[in-house]
C-alpha cells in the first residue's frame, strides 16, 4: 500500500448541541488504497463521508485532500473540489426517470464538455467494467438491486475521481452480488489508482478488499490497523464488534431510569414481575 497521505483528518470535532458525534478523530488514507470505515449504529461513519464531502462542517479540525484544505472552502470551492470525488450512495440512488446509460453519463454531461459520441464511449466503457454495457437501455425499474448498484457503482466513477466513497454498499445484496461489488470495488480502486473509503458493517467482505479500517465508537478511533491485526487484536470492545457479541462494553440497552421506576413500582416489591404484566 503507498505511503503517502492524499486524504488527511485531523482532530475532527462534530456534534450536534452537545451530543458529540465524532471528538478529536484523525486519520489517514493513502492514494491507491481501500479503507472500511466500520463500527455500531451511529458511531460516526457516513457523518466522515459528509464532512469530507462538504455537507457537514467539522466545528474543530482540519480535513486535506490532496494538500488543499477544505474546511475553509466556499461553494465556488467546494464545486471545483467534489469532481475529485464519487459518491455510491446506499441502495444506489440511482435517477428513476433514466435510462442506465442516462444514470451514467449524468456527471459528464454536468462537468465536461464532452461532445455525445465521445461522451457514448466514455459510458460503455464504464458500463463494460462493471458487467452491464448490455444493459444500456433499459430502466432502474428493469434491473436487480445488485444490478442498479453496480449502475451507481459505475456513474461513481464516471469522471475517474481520484476519491471515491460507499456509503454502505452492501446493504441488502444476496452473497452474489455483494462479492461482486467488493471485487468491482478494488479492482477499480487499483485501475484508477484512487483511494477509496467504504463505510460498511460487513466484516468478512470489507476485510476481503480493504487495505486498513478504523472501528468508530463513542466518537472516537476504538482501533485501527490492517485487516490481519485486527483480526488477532484482544481488545474487549473490538471483539464484541468483529465476533458479534451480545456481551461486552457495548450495552444492548441504552441508558434509561430502572424498569420499576418506569412503572412506578417498588424495587422491593415481589408482586414487580406480576404487575408488569398485561
Amino acid at each position: 500500500m503507498p505511503s503517502s497521505d492524499f486524504l488527511t483528518l485531523d482532530n475532527i470535532v462534530f456534534g450536534y448541541g452537545e451530543r458529540r458525534i465524532l471528538d478529536g478523530v484523525s486519520m489517514r488514507f493513502a492514494r491507491g488504497s481501500v479503507t472500511a470505515l466500520m463500527g455500531g449504529s451511529g458511531g460516526g461513519k457516513t457523518t466522515v463521508l459528509r464532512l469530507i464531502g462538504g455537507q457537514q462542517t467539522p466545528q474543530q479540525g482540519s480535513i486535506r485532500l490532496d494538500g488543499q484544505e477544505l474546511t475553509t472552502l466556499d461553494r465556488k470551492g467546494w464545486f471545483s473540489v467534489r469532481r475529485k470525488m464519487g459518491m455510491l450512495f446506499q441502495h444506489g440512488a440511482l435517477f428513476t426517470d433514466l435510462s442506465v446509460f442516462d444514470n451514467v453519463a449524468f456527471p459528464l454531461r454536468e462537468n465536461t464538455p464532452l461532445d455525445e459520441a465521445t461522451l457514448r464511449t466514455l459510458v460503455l466503457m464504464k458500463l463494460e467494467a462493471v458487467g452491464l454495457r448490455g444493459a444500456a437501455a433499459l430502466m432502474p425499474a428493469e434491473i436487480s438491486g445488485g444490478m442498479a448498484r453496480r449502475v451507481a457503482l459505475a456513474r461513481s466513477v464516471a469522471l475517474d475521481p481520484p476519491l471515491i466513497m460507499y456509503d454502505e454498499p452492501f446493504t441488502g445484496l444476496d452473497p452474489i452480488s455483494m462479492g461482486t461489488i467488493a471485487r468491482l470495488i478494488r479492482s477499480l480502486n487499483d485501475a484508477l489508482d484512487a483511494t477509496s473509503i467504504v463505510v460498511t458493517h460487513d466484516v468478512a467482505e470489507a476485510f476481503l478488499i480493504c487495505d486498513q479500517a478504523y472501528l468508530l465508537s463513542g466518537g472516537k478511533i476504538a482501533a485501527q490497523g490492517t485487516p490481519e491485526q485486527l483480526r488477532s487484536s484482544t481488545d474487549p470492545f473490538t471483539r464484541q464488534f468483529f465476533d458479534g457479541k451480545l456481551e461486552g462494553p457495548v450495552p444492548f440497552h441504552y441508558p434509561a431510569e430502572p424498569l420499576e421506576q418506569a412503572f412506578g413500582l417498588k424495587p422491593s416489591s415481589p408482586d414487580a414481575a406480576r404487575e408488569l404484566r398485561p
